[in-house]
């Protein structure tokens, strides 16, 4: 990871990429488990701890475009997480309520995710 941002409807920032810590486990059936630590920082200066996991598999020949870096849509394959977002009380107080599901896909430039709370 080396940059990025978000937005929603109640936190919108960017992320320290030199904090990231990013694991991706491939395992021989093609599949590849995500393990993921981020610090994002919301347009208003609070600190957020992001934790996510989860898994992406695809068909051997979307498998080998997706390693390739070619451009596919999210529809080919699937990549889902699941996120925690963790801050100091006070700061963000929405962000410490949640756990998210996401749904993933490769861009030109890395992934974008849409990230849906869990009510």
């Amino acid at each position: 990871m080396t940059s990025g941002t978000f937005q929603g409807d109640r936190l919108r920032g960017v992320s320290y990429p030199k904090v990231a810590v990013t694991g991706l486990l491939e395992r021989a059936d093609g599949s590849a488990r995500q393990d993921v630590r981020l610090v994002l920082e919301t347009d208003d200066g609070a600190a957020v701890l992001m934790t996510y996991s989860g898994v992406r598999h695809a068909s051997p020949e979307v498998a080998a475009r997706l390693a390739r870096g070619e451009l596919v849509d999210a529809s080919e394959y699937y990549l889902r997480t699941a996120a925690i977002l963790r801050n100091r009380l006070g700061e963000v107080r929405v962000a410490h309520h949640l756990v998210s599901i996401a749904v993933g896909g490769r861009t030109p430039g890395g992934v974008a995710y849409r990230v849906f709370e869990i009510l």
